[in-house]
């Protein structure tokens, strides 16, 4: 049984999205667009941090981890983007020397761009449960820089952050968060281009509703859980007026969908679920026996859907 035993995160200062309108290339009706109707007043930026630093303000909360470094067997970074370091070098070899982790297996997880967090989070699982050692560990780690003009920001969808998340994941039932369900489906059509063009934008907007409803669906049903039996949803924080359609379509209540940090974070590639996580724990949006979701969408194009009971 794949369980989120902690998580913590870290978000710097937020700075509105403003002052980033010409680095964006935002005309002043899109950037009311942004403001006004996507939710996006601020996103949170660290111009004086790397992305290892960003990632050691996140595991520095990670309470449960200290005394714990030698039951970690598995080190996994889940990225939106590959590896910015030229093989041989990995953004992992750091961490792991300051974290007292030089002993477990680390690897980055990219393959589903921004879903990739819920990917390492189900691989975690599966690696542990064929780890002959039942009190093994795996620490996953997300986050990460807006470090070139492409992933600043998905035009005309959202305005990249730079929030982090760690969390500690076993094999044991008796976790936090137990996983119940996780689905996902690549359309690999949209995998071509980086930055896709008019054409294939449209095609994916016409998609991302059907694509994402289909995920949920799947995952609520590998967890024998009904829509209506979900306590909470912990989005991936694109922008407000999406998850206003994804809702519709499903028949899910708005105020069922946490939303509180759209506008102050941005969306922190694959962070953002773990973000939201820790914080709609801290104020107690969740209680024991909850059922909720996590979902993310990877441009390339993934959808992810995951259901877990707290």
């Amino acid at each position: 049984m794949t369980s989120i035993v902690a998580v913590s995160s870290s978000l710097p200062d937020t700075i509105p999205i403003a002052r980033f309108q010409h680095e964006l290339g935002l005309t002043d009706v899109q950037l009311r667009r942004y403001q006004r109707f996507y939710g996006l007043s601020e996103v949170c930026r660290a111009p004086e941090a790397g992305e290892t630093e960003l990632l050691l303000r996140a595991t520095a909360k990670l309470a449960e981890l200290r005394g714990q470094e030698q039951r970690v067997k598995y080190v996994l970074q889940a990225r939106t983007m590959p590896s910015p370091l030229p093989y041989p070098l990995t953004s992992l070899a750091p961490l792991q020397a300051e974290l007292g982790l030089e002993h477990a297996s680390g690897f980055v997880v990219s393959h589903h761009a921004c879903a990739s967090g819920l990917l390492a989070l189900d691989m975690a699982g599966t690696l542990l449960a064929a780890d002959p050692d039942p009190d093994a560990l795996a620490l996953v780690l997300t986050g990460e820089k807006t470090g070139t003009g492409k992933t600043q920001s998905i035009p005309d969808v959202t305005v990249m952050g730079e929030g982090t998340a760690a969390f500690l994941v076993s094999a044991d039932r008796t976790g936090r968060d137990r996983m119940l369900g996780y689905a996902a489906r690549t359309h690999t059509r949209f995998g071509a281009d980086f930055i896709m063009g008019d054409a294939a934008a449209k095609e994916f907007q016409d998609l991302y509703g059907p694509g994402l409803t289909e995920v949920i669906g799947a995952a609520l049903d590998e967890a024998d859980c009904a829509l209506d039996e979900l306590a909470l949803v912990l989005p991936h924080n694109v922008n407000r007026l999406s998850w206003i359609g994804v809702c519709k379509a499903l028949g899910l209540p708005l105020e069922k969908v946490f939303l509180d940090l759209v506008g102050h974070t941005g969306h922190c590639f694959c962070a953002d679920p773990f973000i939201n996580l820790q914080r709609a724990t801290e104020l107690g949006r969740l209680r024991p026996g909850d059922r909720y979701l996590m979902t993310s969408v990877g441009l390339g194009a993934t959808f992810a859907a995951m259901v877990l009971e707290h």
